[in-house]
């Protein structure tokens, strides 16, 4: 007899060799790891985040959305205080309403954290009413820098901000309707505030570059917008519905000049502008420190929609039966070599990005705390520049693979990967914008390349490079790294951890150097550097970022997987799978330039690789369900019935559909097929026409004189 689902589940779970609560702990931290258990304890017993009994509008969505995020408020899951003692908090409340709905995250996290965080570093002492008005809800913010025509050109943005020494204002203005901001979160319907992001003018008609503004849109007691204030919805997305985006324009607004955000810049009431930066790139670098701290967190985000598809896929592959070895028996998916190969990559690289985003949050946590307490030193401006490299390439590395493994899930859960109430479309559609908010992916890697060649220069010069996370520092070792090759002769040489890593070193230290020939032949040619620099991109810079950014992720896990002492011993070996799965299929992307350059100077080195993600896949399917397992919320959060976790995908999928309203009622149209029985041909005009073009046609053929031979 054919076991159950559920006894299939048992037994795939009963293969893992670890404790998947453990090991969720232990990445997390048992803070942290309390503080999801309690948020999702929450959204179980709590009414306001039950599913709706029935599809909604899309202004039920949006005000179902509001009232989730005013019940957050109520519970102040992340005050101040539990901030400052528990940074990681943070991070962590993104990813828990993440794993629930990501537009409800975007809705809370728009103005807590972006317009309350572009304040608290951005402003001063005479902003603080704004943020204890936005901690009682009494305003609700947003963050304005996007323009109709301008995305990631910011400092292309044109909207104006001039100063009027008689009244002490500033004189907001929108010059055309290209200037529009545009695609805003929150400002659609909710927002009474943003930050606003403009050219600032003195009363001499100066202009002193792109600031912010706290400037109020509607009036908090009625939600109509200011006289000189248009404020609206943009309308229907693709997904994430449930979250307002919207434009606004303004004509003449004048607001007080103590709204201005003047941590890098000020003016005088008198009208004299006065900055701490002498030079205006920096000072414009400061002003725009939040946005790396958006792509951090969507880095975090991003794995979370990876892992979320991950589990649901995996699970259901587990327990999903099609074909076997005889006719009258059939085996899970998941047995099957071609389905593991799709999915068990991406399932260990979730685990990957998971501790690649929290590590870099740590990081930018260090680097929030210095600034917050005021340190200029050297190092944490460079610790600056690190971070932002870094979360310009990270936000691309785990959206795009997302994206891709969302898809691949999709797909290898056949037919029903396709329905709604299984989640991957809503995954596949809430992932998606992350490719492109906080800075188009594509665009975004050119700020890697730039800092990577940067300090290509330092070393051409004779002087030795470092980083605060030391991402750089094996640059220093270029000409011996240069020199090697891939040295393992058999798949046992390919489960040495460092073997990757050593392979991902020189991969950056080729793809720099070509990089910058690159970039010194395109300038030979007699073009200036904004020209050769975007000649450089194909094949080179754009290949540098993306491989540096995938070497900092795999050596990260690799310190964690096979060197860290803290790691315990009876989670290594399921780390390590995850650790050599995910490396060795990140790096057979890049075979041709590992053969290329040199790197692979034998075929069997290009076998090897391949060789060894089938051998990883075909041991990791053991660990599957129980690593799937690790980060997947309550099914309660997951709501994905093929995702269950009681594996009982069929019976799930059922009643869910059993269940939904309208699944055994005759819709309301069905008038439409029994009245008024169509006139079958009673409209074959068309055909008529068809035929008249048709003998025009015939008839300017004959008509034609004979072509001469």
């Amino acid at each position: 007899m054919e076991e159950s689902q559920l006894e299939t589940i048992r037994r795939y779970r009963a293969m893992g060799s670890f404790d998947p609560y453990k090991l969720w702990r232990f990445l997390e931290g048992d803070d942290i790891a309390d503080y999801f258990e309690a948020i999702w304890e929450v959204f179980r017993t709590d009414p306001v985040f039950q599913p709706p009994c029935r599809a909604q509008s899309r202004e039920e969505m949006q005000e179902l959305t509001l009232r989730r995020a005013k019940r957050l408020f109520e519970y102040d899951f992340l005050s101040f205080e539990d901030m400052m003692a528990s940074p990681m908090r943070a991070r962590a409340i993104n990813l828990v309403i993440s794993q629930f709905d990501f537009g409800l995250t975007a809705k809370f996290i728009l103005s807590f954290q972006m317009f309350g965080g572009v304040i608290t570093l951005s402003g001063s002492e005479r902003h603080q009413h704004f943020l204890e008005q936005l901690h009682r809800m009494e305003i609700y913010g947003c963050f304005a820098l996007t323009e109709l025509s301008h995305g990631s050109n910011t400092k292309a943005m044109r909207t104006t901000a001039k100063y009027d020494p008689k009244t002490q204002e500033f004189v907001i203005h929108t010059p055309d309707y290209e200037a529009t901001k545009w695609w805003v979160g929150n400002m659609g319907q909710t927002a009474t505030h943003c930050i606003l992001f403009a050219q600032l003018y003195t009363a001499d008609d100066t202009c002193h570059g792109l600031h912010s503004f706290v400037v109020p849109l509607r009036d908090p007691a009625s939600l109509q917008a200011y006289p000189g204030v248009t404020v609206g919805d943009i309308g229907e997305k693709l997904g994430q519905n449930g979250l307002d985006n919207g434009f606004a324009s303004f004509s003449h607004y004048r607001i007080p000049r103590e709204n201005l955000l003047n941590k890098t810049g000020d003016v005088t009431p008198d009208g004299r502008y006065v900055s701490p930066f002498k030079d205006p790139s920096k000072r414009f670098g400061a002003q725009l420190g939040a946005l790396s701290g958006g792509r951090v967190g969507l880095t975090g985000v991003a794995a979370i929609n990876l892992q979320m598809a991950t589990t649901i896929a995996t699970r259901y592959s587990a327990v999903r039966r099609q074909f076997g070895s005889t006719d009258n028996s059939e085996q899970p998916v998941i047995e099957y070599q071609l389905q593991q190969w799709r999915l068990l990559p991406p399932l260990a690289g979730g685990v990957v990005l998971q501790h690649f985003g929290k590590t870099l949050f740590e990081h930018f946590i260090r680097l929030r705390m210095n600034m917050l307490m005021g340190d200029k030193s050297a190092e944490v401006a460079e610790l600056g520049r690190e971070i932002h490299a870094l979360s310009s390439a990270s936000k691309p590395l785990a959206s795009w693979t997302a994206r891709d493994a969302i898809q691949e899930c999709r797909e290898a859960c056949g037919g029903h990967g396709y329905l709604a109430v299984n989640r991957l479309g809503v995954l596949r559609d809430d992932n998606d914008p992350n490719c492109t908010y906080e800075g188009d992916n594509n665009v975004l890697l050119l700020q890697t390349s730039n800092y990577l060649l940067g300090m290509f220069d330092e070393l051409k010069s004779g002087r030795s490079v470092s980083s605060p996370a030391q991402t750089v520092n094996f640059l220093n070792r270029m000409s011996d790294i240069e020199a090697s090759h891939f040295r393992p002769k058999t798949l046992e040489d390919c489960r040495r951890g460092d073997v990757i890593v050593q392979a991902y070193e020189w991969l950056i230290c080729f793809l720099l150097n070509e990089s910058h020939a690159r970039y010194t032949s395109e300038l030979r040619k007699g073009k200036n550097g904004f020209d050769a620099r975007n000649d450089s991109q194909v094949y080179y810079s754009r290949s540098l970022a993306i491989a540096y950014i995938e070497y900092v992720a795999i050596s990260w896990f690799h310190q964690l997987a096979f060197v860290s002492a803290d790691t315990p011993a009876e989670f290594r070996p399921v780390l390590q799978l995850c650790s050599l799965l995910h490396g060795y299929w990140s790096l057979h992307k890049h075979m041709a330039v590992l053969y290329q350059g040199g790197y692979f100077t034998q075929k069997s080195a290009g076998k090897l690789v391949s060789d060894i993600i089938i051998q990883l896949c075909s041991e990791f399917k053991k660990e599957a369900v129980s690593v799937a397992d690790v980060f997947a919320p309550p099914d309660h959060v997951l709501r994905s019935p093929i995702g269950h976790s009681s594996g009982q995908a069929y019976r799930e999928l059922y009643q869910a559909v059993m269940t939904a309203p309208g699944a055994l009622t005759r819709p309301n149209w069905w008038q439409v097929f029994t009245n008024d029985k169509p006139d079958t041909g009673s409209r074959r005009q068309w055909r008529d026409t068809m035929q008249q073009k048709q003998e025009a046609r015939d008839a300017s053929k004959d008509a034609a004189p004979s072509a001469k031979l």
